[in-house]
């Protein structure tokens, strides 16, 4: 029954490939950290923080109002984007820090970055990176532990395995995990520390603010100012844009520019401390607009805009320091108007921003409904970029380019979608009805600390599983399981099918 079902699924949602560009586009994206829907003008009318750089890539292009990271945190969902495959298919539960490894990301699957290199690509990662690396230590072992004593044992004289370079992409400049939270404060260049840590980073010297206590006390190079991260991660992007127009000006380029904004600690650089009005995290707020606004302008600058598909969204909703300080403070809330943040299946762990501007090819001003997961960004570019998406890869990736382009007539592209948390709990939506395979949030503790302040009643409370009509009820506070039962199997069933045929994706 599960195998009909899921063969109907795929009869349904069968693409075709778009036609022929003339031009295969150079594509920037912009991965922004914790950031969430409620964060940018453009999706809030509330919002605290001036996101004014953002507001006009969402005026200039396509708006999507139900996009979806593939999970509610940092490591899986980077998995995904990088795979267009969920990352709970691998098993791992948790996120990376530090030394921690191997790479999530299989030594001889397909990623966006091979599929776009193969396809005459010039390929490039600035940011973080955070889906594994393997460090090694004097003796030439492998390291693969996260936390501080195995950063110690690091031989930073030893190059990095599993990195960018060794996943598709022809450079790399950024760091191993959270730039400003994860034990190592160091730069890796391609597959080298060329400046290794030296000692403990000294806090005292540190922004403290309810926003700043994310910062472990981990090893800091001498040149690695946590103050200014997203800015040296700004410069090296930059810096290739000009490169690249200067030296290779007919070859595509893909630039993934993995911020560090806004994860936790908000550490804005001085020259935006106290220029929000939003208090610190809008400060960090307002430094990442700024920054995508100089990517903008560069494009501009070198003549590039035009012939450029700019892709900005963000990997999770935000975090809990900054949702609770945020309303409680500045009457500004990065989860509105869902339920739920960072790590919680509710949507406001997962709904997120997505704009898309490619000038005279997707429409200007443009808003879709359609829904999206970021595992779409896979067979999407490979089809924009003029191949077709590798049969033995992206298993959960739909493609959307019809989508972006303004030529999709229908219904969704997509027939479901499915959303994971850290800890492999997962959920399925379709249409309307969203399902959670698992009481409670799936992340967060509600029920002590300062998200208690902000727990629903639980309308079954002895229920192991949740159904919601979002279309009724977009907040989903009435769990309706044992009103609709035949709706929780049918939908429990069509998950079971999903998970068990390895893909949701139609087979290519």
């Amino acid at each position: 029954m599960r195998l009909l079902l899921l063969a109907a699924l795929f009869a349904l949602c069968a693409p075709a490939l778009s036609g022929e560009h003339a031009k295969q586009p150079n594509i920037l994206l912009v991965l922004a950290d914790d950031l969430g829907y409620g964060d940018l003008g453009c999706y809030n009318d509330q919002a605290k923080a001036p996101t004014p750089h953002l507001d006009r890539l969402a005026a200039e292009g396509l708006r999507f109002t139900d996009a979806h990271s593939p999970s509610t945190v940092c490591t899986p969902t980077r998995y995904s984007v990088m795979t267009g495959r969920m990352a709970f298919r691998t098993g791992y539960r948790g996120v990376f820090t530090g030394a921690g490894g191997p790479c999530l990301i299989e030594p001889e699957r397909p990623t966006l970055a091979s599929i776009l290199r193969d396809a005459g690509y010039r390929t490039a990662c600035v940011g973080k990176w955070h889906v594994g690396l393997t460090f090694f230590d004097a003796e030439g072992s492998p390291i693969h532990r996260d936390g501080l004593d195995p950063v110690k044992r690091v031989d930073f004289a030893r190059g990095v395995r599993g990195g960018p370079v060794d996943r598709g992409f022809d450079s790399f400049f950024g760091t191993a995990c959270c730039p400003t939270t994860d034990w190592l404060y160091a730069w890796i260049q391609d597959d080298r520390v060329p400046v290794a840590p030296v000692g403990i980073v000294d806090k005292s010297a540190l922004p403290e603010h309810p926003y700043s206590r994310d910062c472990r006390p981990g090893l800091i190079a001498p040149d690695y100012d946590l103050e200014r991260v997203d800015l040296e991660f700004l410069a090296r992007s930059q810096a290739f844009l000009r490169e690249h127009k200067a030296e290779r000006p007919e070859q595509p380029f893909f630039l993934f520019h993995s911020m560090q904004a806004v994860h936790l600690p908000s550490f804005a650089a001085p020259e935006f401390q106290g220029k929000s009005g939003a208090g610190p995290h809008g400060d960090f707020l307002l430094e990442m607009d700024a920054v995508v606004g100089s990517l903008l302008a560069t494009l501009e600058e070198l003549d590039l805009a035009e012939d450029t598909l700019v892709l900005f969204t963000s990997d999770n909703g935000p975090e809990i320091a900054s949702v609770v300080h945020m309303r409680q403070d500045h009457d500004h809330d990065g989860a509105r108007p869902w339920r739920g943040i960072k790590r919680d299946q509710w949507e406001g762990g997962h709904r997120v921003p997505m704009l898309a501007r490619w000038p005279k090819r997707v429409p200007a001003g443009a808003v879709t409904d359609q829904p999206l997961c970021l595992t779409d960004l896979f067979a999407t570019c490979a089809t924009l970029a003029g191949v077709a998406p590798p049969a033995a890869g992206g298993e959960d990736s739909f493609d959307l380019s019809g989508v972006l382009l303004g030529t999709h007539e229908g219904g969704p592209v997509r027939p479901v979608l499915l959303h994971q948390t850290w800890t492999n709990r997962l959920a399925l939506r379709e249409g309307r009805w969203k399902y959670l395979d698992h009481p409670g949030s799936g992340g967060n503790r509600y029920d002590r600390g300062p998200l208690q302040a902000f727990a629903l009643e639980d309308t079954v409370p002895d229920a192991k599983a949740q159904l919601y009509d979002l279309l009724e009820d977009p907040g989903e506070t009435k769990n309706l399981v044992l009103e609709h039962p035949e709706q929780a199997a049918r939908l429990k069933g069509m998950l079971d099918a999903l998970v068990l045929a390895g893909r949701s994706a139609p087979q290519r």
